[in-house]
């Protein structure tokens, strides 16, 4: 998209220009490239030009402001800037404060071309149409980034391994995770690091207590967008991801994606202790916890600690005395589903570890603290 200078924002008042000026040079600060920003496609430019009816403007900014000098700089992560002010609202991207507010539901942006964008969300807005699918974005950037999915074009490459991405955030994020294992953005109240700065935002909410997402069936509350989106599938039951192999379904596709290596065997998370495999990161830190010795999972009544909450969990029909496994043939009940098994092959007459040895009520052995004393 490209814009003429000397055209500028027809029938604008002098403010709203200010305002649109003040928004560009925000984002020429924040581009990493070294493109005049007045001739990008980025979606923060589309979000600047755009009028309160959400058609496209011309810009007028003059593009004497992409040659400038950069000398303020980031003690944090060595960006420049051109503007002593540019700097500071770049800091807000590492001490999480925003400035800029939603006035329909309070959510805070670092700068002004994030809120435009996000104002969005609340209106459906979706201007952005792909000409091969008929698919609508709310940003130009989502859209360009979309359009590669047709094209299979990957132009954002990683110099140090190759692998290449569909837009320049994603190779960001590559090369802190991957290369520099840098964390530039941290929570002043914690101190704890982030790749990213909307990671920082959603951690943050876990010292404030915000749950700006709501449910509107149920008016239940959540930090995270995702999280309610899960949350509604539970009112309607979809489970949109299907294994392909055996035919079941999920809810959330990184379930489905843990079920799959199932089928495929494989085994991705490696303990570095024994080199045992697993097919799922947090049985791989259950796992870890035999060589540590930890039990965090702590009984509130008779204070035993177990290594996995499964443990826990079951250990506290102990307490309660609940029973939810029902044999389909007498409808006995159990306490654990392992002694259910036992009990069933007392029907079909089927021995198991010597039957007459075994009471159909024996409970399990869970792992306590006093037991794996040596």
């Amino acid at each position: 998209m490209h814009f003429s200078a000397k055209d500028g924002f027809h029938g604008e008042g002098n403010s709203e220009r200010a305002l649109r000026r003040q928004i560009m040079e925000e984002i020429w600060e924040n581009e990493d490239s070294k493109t005049c920003p007045i001739q990008s496609d980025s979606d923060e430019v589309e979000a600047a030009l755009l009028s309160e009816s959400g058609k496209p403007r011309q810009l007028d900014v003059p593009h004497q402001m992409c040659n400038r000098k950069k000398p303020y700089s980031c003690n944090q992560c060595g960006k420049t800037f051109t503007q002593s002010g540019s700097l500071a609202t770049h800091l807000r991207t590492h001490t999480g404060e925003h400035s800029h507010r939603c006035d329909v539901c309070g959510k805070t942006f670092n700068v002004a071309f994030n809120l435009i964008r996000h104002q969005r969300t609340h209106t459906g807005e979706k201007p952005y149409s792909c000409e091969e699918c008929g698919k609508s974005f709310a940003q130009s950037g989502l859209l360009a980034s979309h359009r590669r999915s047709h094209t299979g074009e990957k132009p954002y490459v990683c110099t140090q391994c190759g692998q290449s991405f569909v837009n320049s955030g994603s190779l960001a994020k590559h090369k802190r995770k991957q290369h520099v294992g840098e964390k530039p953005y941290s929570c002043t109240d914690c101190g704890k690091s982030f790749f990213e700065s909307h990671t920082l935002t959603n951690h943050r909410r876990t010292h404030t207590g915000e749950k700006p997402y709501s449910c509107d069936l149920c008016g239940k509350s959540f930090a995270l967008s995702g999280t309610l989106i899960k949350h509604k599938l539970t009112h309607t039951g979809e489970k949109p991801y299907r294994c392909v192999q055996c035919g079941k379904n999920f809810r959330e596709s990184g379930r489905l994606k843990v079920h799959q290596r199932m089928h495929t065997g494989e085994k991705p998370y490696s303990c570095d202790q024994c080199e045992r495999k697993f097919g799922h990161s947090q049985h791989l830190k259950d796992h870890l916890r035999t060589h540590t010795g930890e039990k965090p999972f702590s009984c509130d009544q008779c204070y035993k600690r177990f290594t996995q909450p499964q443990h826990l969990k079951s250990h506290m029909r102990t307490h309660t005395g609940e029973k939810p496994f029902c044999c389909d043939l007498c409808e006995k009940r159990f306490a654990h589903s392992g002694t259910l098994k036992v009990h069933q092959k007392s029907h079909t007459g089927e021995t198991y570890l010597n039957q007459s040895s075994v009471s159909p009520t024996a409970v399990p052995s869970i792992p306590t603290e006093s037991s794996n004393r040596k």
